[in-house]
């Protein structure tokens, strides 16, 4: 492990402990352990079990979109390189460190570079359009049950300003797949908005990035089309079969802790969450995940148990990541230095 990674690493979970440590110091009361008593290691294994799973479908859409595009890899490498993305994911923001790992991987699994980034692009996207349908069904059944919460007003309109972003990004997508012109122009006129104080020199170079990445999504998205449909579609299920055994963990949790299922309040939250985590604010969300988990939560269960309810989330979502994270990126690099070794070989013959 590089000198950045273990500092990075000692950010990130230095962080989350301390904020973990503060909402049981003060959450934690006599019915949190009467919570703690009922609680069955049954479901703290299912809630496992769930994310366990959840990483399979990851690895399946991979492979699916892989497939789609002509390439033949591998399940487990598929599983191995989606494990060892946790690692970098969860010790850098907006978890952008994983995208690179997939990346190279595919690479070594042959698959072209162009066809590989163009892969974990339309994972990105994948995931926008099940946020925005996602979010449109939940809170439509939702309705007056989240009203009934006597939720602040503060909190509806992130709720609905939330998705509102994200249902306008699935629209934004929709309309640039006929005219990709007219994305590139839009994207253009918010780029030069949000850095007219900047200098000209340094907002050409960004606008040339940005004009870059637009690029890159539209030769992505003409890889899919042209020859990846059928990968693309099985890629959308897998993803909202993988963001779904996520998302119902936070349930799972409260059952086990006696504050019931709340499936529909839960399934917003967590969508809110992970639509929060993908800012870049702290190094795999530390801190700013405690924070929103416990401040949306708050809302409908129990105080009393809202530390235990983070700290165990948290241990399967965070803690369980960068242990899985860790044995696959070992895994990989002892593959790397025995290639290497083998090279080494090769030439001295």
């Amino acid at each position: 492990m590089n000198p950045q990674h273990k500092k990075w690493i000692w950010i990130s979970v230095g962080l989350s402990t301390l904020f973990l440590i503060g909402l049981l110091y003060f959450t934690f009361d006599e019915s949190t352990i009467t919570a703690l008593k009922n609680l069955s290691p049954f479901i703290i294994l299912l809630a496992l079990a769930c994310h366990l799973v959840a990483l399979i479908f990851w690895a399946l859409r991979i492979k699916v979109m892989a497939y789609g595009l002509g390439y033949h890899v591998g399940f487990f490498h598929c599983l191995n390189l989606v494990c060892a993305n946790l690692f970098l994911a969860a010790i850098t923001p907006s978890q952008a460190g994983g995208e690179p790992v997939r990346i190279h991987e595919l690479y070594r699994a042959n698959v072209k570079l162009g066809d590989a980034t163009a892969i974990v692009i339309m994972e990105r996207v994948l995931d926008g359009v099940i946020f925005g349908i996602g979010g449109a069904i939940t809170l439509f059944l939702l309705g007056t049950v989240w009203q009934s919460l006597n939720v602040p007003p503060s909190i509806t309109t992130a709720i609905y300003l939330t998705w509102f972003l994200v249902s306008i990004g699935v629209i934004l997508f929709a309309i640039s797949v006929r005219n990709p012109a007219l994305l590139k122009r839009l994207m253009r006129w918010i780029s030069i908005y949000l850095t007219k104080k900047w200098e000209m020199a340094r907002i050409e170079k960004f606008l040339l990035k940005v004009d870059r990445e637009v690029d890159n999504f539209h030769f992505s998205l003409g890889k899919f089309i042209g020859k990846g449909k059928v990968g693309l579609f099985l890629g959308l299920l897998f993803t909202a079969l993988f963001w779904f055994f996520e998302f119902i963990i936070a349930s799972i949790l409260l059952i086990g802790l006696g504050q019931g299922p709340h499936f529909l309040e839960s399934l917003v939250s967590q969508l809110i969450i992970a639509i929060i985590m993908m800012i870049p604010l702290t190094p795999g969300g530390a801190g700013v995940a405690e924070i929103s988990i416990s401040s949306i939560y708050g809302l409908f269960i129990s105080t009393s148990v809202i530390g235990v309810f983070v700290l165990l989330w948290r241990i399967i979502l965070y803690y369980v990541n960068i242990a899985i994270g860790l044995v696959s990126s070992l895994l990989i690099v002892k593959r790397e230095v025995g290639s290497g070794k083998d090279d080494q070989q090769l030439h001295n013959r």
